[in-house]
């Protein structure tokens, strides 16, 4: 049952159909249609919890893979960069170019252009973006607050 949300990650639809199997099932089980509603309900958030959770942490392995990129790359050099999950579904890779590096007394920081690229594929890349990746002990970190735009699907 856990390996559907995986397979399916990309489908905001997984939690609903989950529910409403669960659900019925449960209703049809104990002939009480209140039983049933209660349970397909919180399977329901129980499951959509779930896929953003693995969505979350992929995105993480993604943004920490670039930004481990970013200390080890000098300014103003471009290199590929990519991230091969546990569950090869969604790895993607593109270009990086370290632009600029910003000193301050609080941390140093790198500001990076990369492309995303989905998957295996050779494709054009869905856009160019712009982040930043500080110092944080031995390695760097993703440095930016969620954005405000949902064209990154779960990198952002």
């Amino acid at each position: 049952m856990l390996l559907v949300p995986l397979v399916l990650i990309g489908c905001s639809s997984v939690g609903s159909i989950a529910g409403a199997v669960v659900g019925a099932a449960t209703g049809g089980a104990t002939t009480n249609p209140v039983v049933g509603y209660a349970v397909g309900i919180g399977t329901k958030v129980l499951v959509d919890q779930l896929v953003f959770y693995i969505g979350r942490r992929r995105q993480q392995g993604e943004q920490d893979e670039i930004a481990a990129q970013v200390g080890a790359l000098p300014i103003g050099v471009s290199a590929p960069w990519k991230i091969d999950h546990d569950i090869p579904i969604g790895n993607e890779h593109g270009d990086m170019t370290v632009v600029r590096q910003i000193d301050s007394p609080l941390a140093t920081c790198r500001e990076v252009v990369f492309t995303v690229v989905d998957g295996h594929a050779a494709d054009s890349p869905r856009g160019v973006f712009v982040t930043t990746a500080c110092q944080q002990g031995p390695r760097w970190k993703w440095a930016q607050a969620e954005p405000a735009t949902a064209r990154w699907g779960f990198l952002q």
